[in-house]
Protein backbone atom coordinates (compact mmCIF):
# COMPACT_ATOMS: atom_id res chain seq x y z
CA UNK A 1 0.00 0.00 0.00
CA UNK A 2 1.00 3.43 -0.27
CA UNK A 3 0.41 5.16 2.96
CA UNK A 4 0.45 9.00 3.76
CA UNK A 5 1.76 9.84 7.31
CA UNK A 6 0.37 13.16 8.63
CA UNK A 7 2.20 14.96 11.45
CA UNK A 8 1.71 18.66 12.36
CA UNK A 9 5.73 18.59 13.81
CA UNK A 10 8.19 19.88 10.99
CA UNK A 11 11.08 18.18 9.37
CA UNK A 12 13.55 19.75 11.76
CA UNK A 13 11.82 18.70 14.60
CA UNK A 14 12.51 16.62 17.71
CA UNK A 15 9.58 16.82 19.29
CA UNK A 16 7.24 12.94 20.40
CA UNK A 17 5.20 13.42 16.99
CA UNK A 18 8.25 13.74 14.77
CA UNK A 19 9.89 10.88 16.70
CA UNK A 20 6.55 8.80 16.65
CA UNK A 21 5.43 9.13 12.73
CA UNK A 22 9.47 8.97 11.83
CA UNK A 23 9.72 5.27 14.12
CA UNK A 24 6.05 4.43 12.52
CA UNK A 25 7.09 5.39 9.25
CA UNK A 26 10.16 2.98 9.32
CA UNK A 27 7.83 0.16 10.90
CA UNK A 28 5.49 0.80 8.03
CA UNK A 29 8.45 0.34 5.22
CA UNK A 30 9.54 -2.70 6.85
CA UNK A 31 6.38 -4.02 5.95
CA UNK A 32 6.76 -3.64 2.47
CA UNK A 33 4.94 -0.26 2.38
CA UNK A 34 5.26 2.73 0.79
CA UNK A 35 5.40 5.51 3.23
CA UNK A 36 5.38 9.69 2.59
CA UNK A 37 5.25 12.24 5.57
CA UNK A 38 3.69 15.46 5.32
CA UNK A 39 2.33 18.08 7.71
CA UNK A 40 -0.45 18.52 5.31
CA UNK A 41 -2.68 16.61 3.33
CA UNK A 42 -2.47 18.20 -0.02
CA UNK A 43 -4.67 15.20 -2.27
CA UNK A 44 -1.54 12.55 -2.72
CA UNK A 45 -2.24 9.59 -4.27
CA UNK A 46 -2.38 7.25 -1.27
CA UNK A 47 -4.16 4.08 -0.39
CA UNK A 48 -4.48 4.94 3.38
CA UNK A 49 -4.01 8.05 5.70
CA UNK A 50 -2.38 7.75 9.20
CA UNK A 51 -2.57 11.22 11.16
CA UNK A 52 -1.51 12.36 14.27
CA UNK A 53 -2.96 14.92 16.65
CA UNK A 54 -7.27 14.89 16.04
CA UNK A 55 -7.36 19.01 16.36
CA UNK A 56 -4.31 20.21 14.55
CA UNK A 57 -4.56 17.25 11.58
CA UNK A 58 -8.13 18.22 11.33
CA UNK A 59 -7.55 19.82 7.81
CA UNK A 60 -6.17 17.06 6.40
CA UNK A 61 -8.86 14.26 8.36
CA UNK A 62 -11.83 16.19 6.30
CA UNK A 63 -9.78 16.57 3.20
CA UNK A 64 -8.85 13.26 2.59
CA UNK A 65 -12.37 11.84 4.21
CA UNK A 66 -13.88 13.94 1.33
CA UNK A 67 -11.72 13.07 -1.64
CA UNK A 68 -11.82 9.77 -0.53
CA UNK A 69 -14.56 8.57 1.71
CA UNK A 70 -14.03 4.61 0.47
CA UNK A 71 -10.27 4.43 1.77
CA UNK A 72 -9.17 3.46 5.60
CA UNK A 73 -8.01 6.54 7.61
CA UNK A 74 -6.20 5.90 11.04
CA UNK A 75 -5.92 8.35 13.76
CA UNK A 76 -3.00 8.56 16.46
CA UNK A 77 -4.42 10.91 19.51
CA UNK A 78 -1.93 12.49 21.20
CA UNK A 79 -2.05 13.70 24.83
CA UNK A 80 -3.51 17.26 24.01
CA UNK A 81 -6.07 15.00 22.16
CA UNK A 82 -7.22 12.73 24.81
CA UNK A 83 -6.80 14.67 28.19
CA UNK A 84 -7.65 17.90 26.43
CA UNK A 85 -9.31 18.94 22.68
CA UNK A 86 -11.24 15.61 22.19
CA UNK A 87 -13.17 16.97 25.09
CA UNK A 88 -13.57 20.91 24.17
CA UNK A 89 -12.76 21.13 20.64
CA UNK A 90 -15.45 20.96 18.36
CA UNK A 91 -12.58 20.33 15.04
CA UNK A 92 -10.95 17.25 17.05
CA UNK A 93 -14.19 15.77 17.32
CA UNK A 94 -15.14 15.88 14.41
CA UNK A 95 -11.97 13.91 13.62
CA UNK A 96 -13.17 11.25 15.78
CA UNK A 97 -16.12 10.72 13.77
CA UNK A 98 -14.05 10.47 10.70
CA UNK A 99 -11.96 8.08 11.71
CA UNK A 100 -12.12 4.44 11.29
CA UNK A 101 -9.73 4.01 13.89
CA UNK A 102 -8.05 5.35 16.63
CA UNK A 103 -4.83 4.79 17.97
CA UNK A 104 -3.64 4.91 21.71
CA UNK A 105 0.01 4.56 22.56
CA UNK A 106 -1.57 3.19 25.96
CA UNK A 107 -4.45 1.38 26.97
CA UNK A 108 -5.55 3.77 29.89
CA UNK A 109 -6.27 6.60 27.55
CA UNK A 110 -9.40 4.37 26.06
CA UNK A 111 -11.62 5.60 28.75
CA UNK A 112 -11.33 9.10 27.74
CA UNK A 113 -13.26 8.28 24.56
CA UNK A 114 -17.15 8.07 24.31
CA UNK A 115 -18.75 4.87 24.54
CA UNK A 116 -19.76 4.77 20.74
CA UNK A 117 -16.21 5.18 19.73
CA UNK A 118 -13.93 3.05 22.16
CA UNK A 119 -14.76 0.14 19.10
CA UNK A 120 -12.65 1.89 17.04
CA UNK A 121 -9.21 2.24 19.50
CA UNK A 122 -6.04 0.05 18.76
CA UNK A 123 -3.43 0.24 21.43
CA UNK A 124 0.44 -0.01 20.04
CA UNK A 125 3.04 0.61 22.21
CA UNK A 126 5.93 3.02 21.53
CA UNK A 127 8.86 1.13 20.75
CA UNK A 128 12.63 1.73 22.19
CA UNK A 129 15.93 0.21 21.19
CA UNK A 130 18.31 1.33 24.26
CA UNK A 131 21.73 2.42 23.21
CA UNK A 132 24.60 0.05 22.30
CA UNK A 133 27.04 -0.87 25.37
CA UNK A 134 27.27 -0.76 28.77
CA UNK A 135 26.41 2.36 30.95
CA UNK A 136 27.45 2.61 34.19
CA UNK A 137 25.99 5.02 36.72
CA UNK A 138 27.58 7.79 38.33
CA UNK A 139 29.46 7.00 42.06
CA UNK A 140 30.18 10.23 43.26
CA UNK A 141 26.28 11.50 42.53
CA UNK A 142 22.46 10.24 42.57
CA UNK A 143 22.27 11.63 39.07
CA UNK A 144 18.25 11.73 37.49
CA UNK A 145 17.51 12.47 34.05
CA UNK A 146 14.26 14.82 33.31
CA UNK A 147 14.32 13.76 29.32
CA UNK A 148 11.69 16.31 27.54
CA UNK A 149 11.14 20.04 26.13
CA UNK A 150 10.54 22.84 28.12
CA UNK A 151 6.77 23.40 27.53
CA UNK A 152 3.98 24.34 30.36
CA UNK A 153 2.19 20.87 29.91
CA UNK A 154 5.41 19.01 30.99
CA UNK A 155 6.31 21.15 34.26
CA UNK A 156 9.41 21.41 33.36
CA UNK A 157 11.18 22.95 36.40
CA UNK A 158 9.54 21.23 39.22
CA UNK A 159 12.18 18.86 39.65
CA UNK A 160 14.71 21.61 39.91
CA UNK A 161 11.93 22.95 42.40
CA UNK A 162 11.73 19.61 44.65
CA UNK A 163 16.15 19.17 44.57
CA UNK A 164 16.24 22.80 46.08
CA UNK A 165 14.50 21.27 48.85
CA UNK A 166 17.09 18.17 50.04
CA UNK A 167 19.07 18.16 52.45
CA UNK A 168 22.36 18.89 51.81
CA UNK A 169 23.69 15.57 52.73
CA UNK A 170 22.46 14.09 49.63
CA UNK A 171 24.17 13.45 45.93
CA UNK A 172 21.15 13.91 43.75
CA UNK A 173 21.99 15.90 40.98
CA UNK A 174 19.68 16.53 38.30
CA UNK A 175 20.64 16.55 34.18
CA UNK A 176 17.67 17.96 32.10
CA UNK A 177 17.81 17.03 28.14
CA UNK A 178 15.15 19.25 26.37
CA UNK A 179 15.27 22.35 24.34
CA UNK A 180 13.33 25.50 25.05
CA UNK A 181 10.51 26.33 22.29
CA UNK A 182 10.65 30.02 23.54
CA UNK A 183 13.26 32.82 24.74
CA UNK A 184 10.89 32.49 28.23
CA UNK A 185 11.40 29.11 28.99
CA UNK A 186 15.52 29.65 27.92
CA UNK A 187 16.07 31.94 29.98
CA UNK A 188 14.51 30.30 32.80
CA UNK A 189 16.21 27.63 32.67
CA UNK A 190 19.75 28.96 32.11
CA UNK A 191 18.81 30.99 35.25
CA UNK A 192 17.89 28.15 37.50
CA UNK A 193 21.23 26.59 36.57
CA UNK A 194 22.66 29.20 37.15
CA UNK A 195 21.40 29.41 41.16
CA UNK A 196 20.79 25.73 41.48
CA UNK A 197 23.78 23.78 42.03
CA UNK A 198 22.15 20.67 41.59
CA UNK A 199 20.80 20.66 38.30
CA UNK A 200 22.12 21.09 34.94
CA UNK A 201 20.43 21.73 31.38
CA UNK A 202 21.73 20.43 28.55
CA UNK A 203 19.39 21.79 26.08
CA UNK A 204 18.15 19.71 22.97
CA UNK A 205 20.54 17.10 22.01
CA UNK A 206 20.21 14.54 19.14
CA UNK A 207 18.09 11.62 20.19
CA UNK A 208 20.95 9.27 20.20
CA UNK A 209 22.74 11.21 22.85
CA UNK A 210 19.59 11.79 24.63
CA UNK A 211 19.26 8.00 25.36
CA UNK A 212 22.91 8.08 26.47
CA UNK A 213 22.43 10.67 29.37
CA UNK A 214 19.75 8.66 30.40
CA UNK A 215 20.94 5.13 30.18
CA UNK A 216 24.10 6.30 32.32
CA UNK A 217 21.21 7.78 35.15
CA UNK A 218 19.95 5.81 38.35
CA UNK A 219 16.13 7.42 37.51
CA UNK A 220 14.19 9.46 35.14
CA UNK A 221 11.25 11.88 36.26
CA UNK A 222 8.79 13.19 34.50
CA UNK A 223 6.77 15.76 35.86
CA UNK A 224 4.01 16.53 33.36
CA UNK A 225 0.42 17.81 33.48
CA UNK A 226 -0.59 15.60 30.59
CA UNK A 227 1.12 12.52 28.45
CA UNK A 228 -0.61 10.37 25.54
CA UNK A 229 2.36 7.35 26.26
CA UNK A 230 5.17 9.52 26.91
CA UNK A 231 8.28 8.64 24.51
CA UNK A 232 10.72 9.07 28.08
CA UNK A 233 8.34 6.50 30.10
CA UNK A 234 9.76 4.22 26.88
CA UNK A 235 12.99 5.00 26.59
CA UNK A 236 13.61 4.09 30.25
CA UNK A 237 11.87 0.82 30.46
CA UNK A 238 14.02 0.20 27.53
CA UNK A 239 17.06 1.47 29.14
CA UNK A 240 16.45 -0.36 32.32
CA UNK A 241 15.75 2.69 34.32
CA UNK A 242 13.38 2.99 36.90
CA UNK A 243 10.77 5.80 36.60
CA UNK A 244 9.31 8.27 38.37
CA UNK A 245 6.01 10.38 37.52
CA UNK A 246 3.08 12.62 38.04
CA UNK A 247 0.37 10.41 38.74
CA UNK A 248 -1.69 10.84 34.92
CA UNK A 249 -3.49 8.36 33.11
CA UNK A 250 -0.83 8.40 30.35
CA UNK A 251 2.13 7.21 32.52
CA UNK A 252 -0.77 4.55 34.58
CA UNK A 253 -1.39 3.05 31.46
CA UNK A 254 2.30 2.32 30.83
CA UNK A 255 3.50 1.30 34.50
CA UNK A 256 0.33 0.29 35.50
CA UNK A 257 -2.11 1.63 38.50
CA UNK A 258 -0.01 -0.34 41.19
CA UNK A 259 3.50 1.02 40.52
CA UNK A 260 5.18 2.78 43.86
CA UNK A 261 7.05 5.68 42.02
CA UNK A 262 4.16 7.87 41.23
CA UNK A 263 3.50 11.90 43.08
CA UNK A 264 0.52 13.96 42.53
CA UNK A 265 0.48 16.69 40.16
CA UNK A 266 2.27 19.66 40.77
CA UNK A 267 3.21 18.45 44.79
CA UNK A 268 6.81 19.20 45.01
CA UNK A 269 7.48 18.58 48.58
CA UNK A 270 5.98 14.95 47.79
CA UNK A 271 8.00 14.61 44.86
CA UNK A 272 11.10 15.54 47.08
CA UNK A 273 10.08 13.11 49.45
CA UNK A 274 9.82 10.66 47.16
CA UNK A 275 13.88 11.12 45.31
CA UNK A 276 14.98 11.22 49.38
CA UNK A 277 13.26 7.66 49.36
CA UNK A 278 15.19 6.64 46.17
CA UNK A 279 18.61 7.66 47.42
CA UNK A 280 18.44 6.23 50.99
CA UNK A 281 16.38 3.06 50.45
CA UNK A 282 18.16 0.58 48.15
CA UNK A 283 15.16 -1.74 48.71
CA UNK A 284 12.85 0.67 47.48
CA UNK A 285 14.80 1.51 44.76
CA UNK A 286 15.66 -2.22 43.51
CA UNK A 287 11.22 -2.57 43.63
CA UNK A 288 11.51 0.00 41.53
CA UNK A 289 13.95 -1.34 39.16
CA UNK A 290 12.99 -4.60 38.84
CA UNK A 291 9.11 -3.42 37.95
CA UNK A 292 10.82 -1.49 35.10
CA UNK A 293 12.52 -4.22 33.73
CA UNK A 294 9.75 -6.68 34.11
CA UNK A 295 7.64 -4.22 31.43
CA UNK A 296 10.55 -4.70 28.80
CA UNK A 297 8.54 -6.68 26.37
CA UNK A 298 5.84 -3.70 25.46
CA UNK A 299 8.69 -1.78 24.25
CA UNK A 300 10.43 -4.52 22.20
CA UNK A 301 10.22 -3.46 18.42
CA UNK A 302 9.03 -6.71 17.08
CA UNK A 303 5.96 -6.41 19.17
CA UNK A 304 5.13 -2.85 17.96
CA UNK A 305 5.71 -4.27 13.93
CA UNK A 306 3.59 -6.71 14.79
CA UNK A 307 0.56 -4.48 16.50
CA UNK A 308 0.76 -2.33 12.95
CA UNK A 309 0.64 -5.65 11.11
CA UNK A 310 -2.45 -6.75 13.14
CA UNK A 311 -3.72 -3.46 12.48
CA UNK A 312 -3.96 -3.36 9.08
CA UNK A 313 -4.90 -6.52 8.46
CA UNK A 314 -7.93 -5.72 10.60
CA UNK A 315 -8.34 -2.68 8.22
Amino acid sequence: MKICLVTPAPTYSRKGNRVTALRWARILRELDHRVSIVEEYQGERCDLMVALHARRSHASVVRFRGEHPELPLILALTGTDLYGDIHTDASAQESLEMADRFILLQPAGIQELAEHLRNKAWVIYQSVTAPPGKFSPKKNIFELCVLGHLRSVKDPFQTAMAVRQLPPSSRIRVVHVGGALTNDMKTAADAEASTNPRYRWLGELPRWRALRVLARSRVLVLTSRMEGGANAVSEAIACSIPVISSRISGSIGLLGEDYLGYFPVGDTRTLTDLLVRLETDAAFYEALKTWCERLKPIVDPNRECQSWKQLLQDL
